[in-house]
């Protein structure tokens, strides 16, 4: 006979009996050969033989109860999981309530029984400590374990910093739409019930499974974005541009088969390569010198000097065509001296040159009659005229920028870009253009 203790003192927490379906009270019996869901039996149909589907009355059993010592000769298992559960609902040192709900111990008893079984016994405060320290040997060479008193970032909804985490809420180490965010609505209506036949319990059971891969994926795809990095979109992209252009693209074109394998080496792949581009680029420096005639490093570096001394006298030259290409039209004329005039302030030239290898740049939008337009001024108009953007898209960017820049204190180019989703030189023109008129301040 093997005395077990299941279940709490409220009859309605334990499972009916199999035979009457009345509410089992302890002893009750528990067939050993029969399960899983366990069969029980009250005492009163196992003494009448009760027999149903698989289970036979000569089955082995067990006889389930509560009422033997566990820590302590007064205590039964039956009140050492009553006092548990008062405490629990209760609450730590209200041990009068403790006390009333248990029925059966004072106030001092309760007190006492808890704080010298539960609180200081020694074979407890071991056993968490070996759980502790077995804890931290198992993190201490694969990640930096996280501590309460971190504070996270909580950014605000919508805001800049989290469209660029993605929707990720760090305190709750979650997204604000998961993967597949509806798969829970094929599960509400689902209910397992012993009256279901094979093809019904197998369907609910397929559904059930087809649940549990969707959550699976979900956990992948979190993995994949935190053992990568992928969540501080901000920090990935500066790391991303340390390379140059030829790894970027080949850094883009890999990044599909970052999942296969892991981040470690991921990275080491993609630094051989930027390891071999910086080789190969060495390498033809070196071919280039020894065309050259140059033999040793100190004539290397007075070629390279000459070589940027003509470099630069060939920008003088093209400048100088570029006058003279339009200095007989008055008003291309004015526009090369604004462009000029804007690169010597340090910023991108707003007004638009034309090229000479023959293709023609667009004419400027017509603004006539659009919406908007008469809600602008005229260097904003001038603005729209030459970057072909009609009035209302543009006060809505403006809009945008203007909130994000009161918001951070400032605004740079790459988040005035991460705002406003059309072509990059239009944003670049944008951002100048509210940065020289005084709208909005660099960060």
């Amino acid at each position: 006979m093997d005395r077990l203790g299941s279940f709490s003192n409220d009859p309605s927490d334990k499972p009916p009996c199999r035979g009457c379906s009345s509410y089992l009270m302890e002893p009750y019996i528990k067939c050993a050969e029969c399960g899983p869901p366990p069969f029980l039996l009250c005492l009163q149909c196992f003494t009448r033989g009760f027999e149903y589907k698989k289970h036979q009355s000569d089955h082995t059993y067990e006889i389930m109860t509560s009422d033997f010592p566990v820590l302590d000769p007064s205590w039964t298992a039956q009140e050492e999981m009553a006092l548990l559960e008062a405490v629990m609902d209760c609450g730590f040192g209200n041990w009068q309530d403790v006390a009333n709900q248990m029925c059966t111990k004072t106030k001092e008893e309760c007190e006492k029984h808890y704080m010298k079984h539960f609180i200081n016994n020694p074979l407890f405060a071991s056993t968490l400590l070996n759980l502790k320290q077995a804890e931290e040997a198992k993190t201490a060479d694969t990640a930096i374990p996280f501590h309460s008193t971190d504070d996270p970032p909580r950014p605000t909804f919508d805001s800049l910093l989290s469209r660029d985490m993605a929707g990720y809420m760090p305190a709750r180490a979650d997204f604000i739409e998961e993967f597949d965010n509806y798969a829970e609505w094929d599960l509400r209506d689902i209910d397992f019930v012993e009256d279901d036949s094979d093809i019904l319990h197998a369907l609910k059971m397929a559904v059930v499974d087809i649940y549990h891969s969707r959550l699976k994926e979900r956990q992948r795809r979190k993995k994949i974005i935190r053992d990568h990095g992928l969540i501080n979109l901000r920090k990935f992209q500066l790391m991303e541009r340390r390379y140059p252009k030829e790894v970027q693209d080949l850094y883009e074109t890999m990044r599909r088969f970052a999942r296969i394998v892991g981040p470690v080496e991921h990275d080491k792949f993609i630094e051989s390569h930027a390891l071999e581009f910086e080789l190969r680029r060495e390498i033809k420096r070196l071919q280039e010198y020894r065309i050259a005639g140059i033999t040793n490093f100190c004539s290397a570096r007075t070629y390279d000097h000459l070589k940027k001394t003509r470099e630069e006298e060939r920008l003088k030259r093209t400048m100088l065509s570029e006058v003279l290409q339009y200095i007989q039209d008055s008003s291309a004329c004015q526009q090369w001296l604004r462009r000029q005039a804007d690169i010597d302030s340090g910023l991108s030239p707003s007004v638009p040159m034309a090229s000479n290898s023959g293709r023609r740049s667009a004419p400027p939008l017509n603004l006539t009659g659009l919406p908007g337009t008469e809600k602008l001024n005229e260097k904003e108009k001038e603005l729209c005229q030459m970057v072909r953007l009609v009035p209302g898209a543009y006060l809505e960017y403006k809009s945008a920028l203007l909130n994000e820049c009161n918001k951070q204190g400032g605004l740079r180019l790459a988040q005035a870009r991460a705002l406003i989703k059309i072509d990059v030189n239009k944003t670049r023109k944008i951002y100048d253009f509210l940065i020289r008129e005084g709208y909005i301040t660099k960060a």
